[in-house]
C-alpha cells in the first residue's frame, strides 16, 4: 500500500475542507502549512454571522457575473482569504508557509499571499486569471499544479485510486 506524499496528503485535506463551502458556484478549500504542520484552513463562503448564499441566493448568478471577473460582487470570501484571516485571528505566523488549495488563487488572493510571505503554492484545479499568473512569475514563489489522484480508504487501509 503506497503511502501518500506530503503534497498528496495536504491536497486531499483541502478537498475535505472544501466540503464546508457554502458557495453555490465553486467549492474551494485551502490550507496554510509550515514544516508539515497545518497552521490554518479556509473554505469559501459568507463572513461569520452573515446569511449564506444557499439561503439568499447567489448575487453573482443574479447579476450574470462571469467566473473570474468582478470578485467584489460576492457575499463570500475566498478560501485563501479565510485561511489567512484564521491565522491572523489566532496570532499564527504564516510567513514562509505553503498554501495548498483546490483551485489556483485569483488575483486578489494572489496579492494577499505575496504580501503574507507565502513561499509555495500547490493547487489542484486551474483558474483563468492571467494577472495572477503574471504577478506570481515576478516573485520568488514556487507554484505547482498538483495532479490529484484521490485516496481510497477500505478496511482501514489506504490506497491511491487510479483514474482511467
Amino acid at each position: 500500500m503506497p503511502r501518500p506524499t506530503w503534497d498528496q496528503y495536504f491536497i486531499e485535506i483541502t478537498h475535505l475542507v472544501s466540503t464546508r463551502s457554502t458557495c453555490m458556484r465553486r467549492q474551494v478549500g485551502a490550507l496554510l502549512v509550515k514544516d508539515r504542520n497545518i497552521l490554518a484552513t479556509g473554505y469559501n463562503g459568507a463572513p461569520s454571522g452573515i446569511r449564506h448564499c444557499e439561503e439568499v441566493g447567489c448575487l453573482r448568478e443574479q447579476m450574470n457575473v462571469p467566473s473570474g471577473e468582478r470578485h467584489e460582487l460576492c457575499r463570500g470570501l475566498h478560501a485563501e482569504q479565510n485561511a489567512i484571516i484564521q491565522a491572523a485571528r489566532h496570532g499564527i505566523n504564516i510567513d514562509g508557509s505553503t498554501l495548498y488549495c483546490t483551485t489556483m488563487p485569483c488575483i486578489i488572493c494572489t496579492k494577499m499571499l505575496i504580501n503574507a510571505g507565502i513561499r509555495r503554492i500547490v493547487y489542484n484545479e486551474g483558474y483563468s486569471d492571467q494577472l495572477a499568473s503574471q504577478m506570481l512569475e515576478e516573485v520568488d514563489i514556487e507554484v505547482i499544479r498538483f495532479d490529484r489522484q484521490p485516496l481510497e480508504v477500505k478496511n482501514n487501509e489506504m490506497s491511491v485510486l487510479r483514474q482511467s
